[in-house]
């Protein structure tokens, strides 16, 4: 009977040491899947919070996503052209005698001391302050410039037709187009409310024209649909149909001169 308790014994000590070992084994494996799936996560290798995809992108506040968020930098306002009577000053770090203040004429050209003509028209400021740079090449070695705009032409609109004080304005902030009839004098008698042009310069030879209907949207108090002005923009107020015939009608003073019984 012992020996056969003796082995009953060691055959339980052997299922409870195989079912550790079991265990064991799993708690293992389970560590290294966690530890793979954390080493696939984070590009760099490390593992533990704050690591992946989602630790990467905020370690790179303010730049744009892949779809060019503008909200997060992905869009870029362009950058401003020299024109015409823009006023230029330029400035020589190493020869400071041959700074000088330019106004662009007519031409698009400005014309450098001892240098010449140098169109810069159409161009931002690094790319005149480059060209001013090749032409000073041959007179002074590695010129070192700067270029600073002082005078340009701000931004304007132009309001004409039936308007207080037909004109052009400047265009200070965002303005829509009964802001800048309003800005203009507002509406004259003979104003046609209901078909308010604006003429838009889509390129050098396209130019869009809308109308709109002024009236109505100010009667049922709707302004949603009126676009803000762009530089360069022109509103238009026509005449209405009444005041295009006044001039042809009969005054009441002629009536002392002229019989009802004549017609």
């Amino acid at each position: 009977m012992k020996p056969f308790v003796g082995w009953t014994r060691v055959a339980v000590m052997g299922v409870l040491l195989w079912q550790l070992c079991v265990a064991a084994f799993a708690q293992e494996e389970m560590k290294e899947q966690d530890l793979g799936a954390n080493t696939k996560s984070s590009p760099t290798g490390q593992t533990g919070a704050g690591t992946g995809s989602r630790g990467m992108a905020a370690a790179k506040p303010g730049q744009a996503d892949g779809t060019g968020n503008p909200r997060l930098g992905g869009e870029r306002r362009p950058l401003y052209r020299l024109k015409h009577s823009d006023v230029v000053a330029l400035s020589f770090t190493l020869s400071p005698e041959f700074d000088q203040t330019l106004t662009i004429q007519p031409d698009g050209y400005v014309t450098l001391k001892d240098a010449g003509p140098v169109l810069a028209q159409g161009l931002t400021l690094e790319e005149f302050r480059l060209a001013v740079a090749r032409a000073y090449t041959g007179y002074l070695h590695d010129p070192q410039v700067a270029v600073a705009l002082k005078e340009f032409e701000h931004p304007y609109f132009v309001a004409g037709g039936e308007v207080g004080r037909p004109g052009k304005y400047e265009l200070h902030s965002d303005t829509s187009i009964m802001e800048a009839i309003e800005i203009a004098g507002g509406f004259t008698h003979e104003a046609r409310h209901s078909q308010v042009l604006l003429f838009r310069r889509v390129n050098d030879d396209l130019v869009e024209a809308r109308v709109f209907n002024l009236k109505k949207m100010l009667k049922e108090k709707n302004l949603g649909e009126v676009p803000q002005l762009r530089p360069g923009d022109l509103v238009f107020v026509p005449q209405n149909s009444v005041s295009k015939i006044e001039r042809f009608l009969s005054k009441p003073s002629l009536s002392m001169y002229v019989s009802s019984t004549q017609f």
